[in-house]
């Protein structure tokens, strides 16, 4: 990997391997998808870089229908969307690590096909937006309990079988099954995934709301 990508996240951040996942306390977390916004600071012309790129990747262009450039990337496995200004949205990593591959791939392609070359010096901003994860706490839950006593949560199981918990700290959001798994979003960095589902078990904890697996 070259020193010209740079990840825009909070100080501390520690970047999980991708394919790892965070064990601690009986929680299994594995992240999912990874989404974030980059710059890389040069205009692209995006009906010649679409003619290009043909030849190497899958691309999809219809302007008519949306304004920017959608390439797969097949390594790591990741989707783009890439726009004239040079800012682009890539999706579908498993870490911050690979949105910096697929920039480093990404950005050399471009660079290659692109005649507004850009600064050279001028690292990528990469900014991580969502991680979406997915995890079982090691317990069963009494949703029912959960929606009485837990503030800032909802639970229709009507509608849907999960109840749905909203965190401030971190800020993120937990869809909480009855078998314990959960699935979280609105992460913005992936400590902050283990953390939130850390303090979710702990709040069901306190209010009684785990129950031994029998089959455990």
């Amino acid at each position: 990997m070259t020193q010209d990508e740079e990840v825009v996240i909070e100080d501390g951040d520690e970047d999980i391997p991708e394919g790892e996942v965070y064990d601690d306390e009986g929680i299994v977390v594995n992240i999912q998808n990874v989404v974030a916004s980059v710059d890389i600071y040069f205009k692209i012309p995006l009906e010649k870089v679409a003619s290009i790129l043909m030849t190497s990747s899958e691309v999809s262009y219809i302007p008519e229908q949306f304004p920017g450039l959608v390439v797969k990337i097949k390594e790591p496995k990741t989707s783009a969307l890439v726009f004239s200004s040079g800012k682009m949205v890539i999706t579908g990593a498993k870490s911050a690590s690979g949105i910096k591959e697929a920039v480093t791939v990404l950005r050399s392609q471009l660079r290659q096909s692109s005649t507004t070359k850009g600064p050279k010096n001028k690292a990528a901003k990469i900014t991580v937006q969502n991680i979406v994860a997915s995890g079982n706490i090691g317990y069963k839950i009494d949703l029912e309990l959960a929606a009485l006593l837990l503030e800032n949560s909802m639970y229709e199981p009507e509608q849907f079988p999960g109840l749905i918990y909203r965190l401030k700290k971190p800020k993120t959001v937990l869809l909480l099954f009855q078998t314990g798994n959960v699935v979280c979003t609105g992460a913005k960095k992936e400590s902050y995934v283990f953390q939130a589902v850390k303090h979710v078990k702990d709040d069901l904890m306190g209010i009684e709301a785990l129950i031994e697996d029998e089959a455990a």
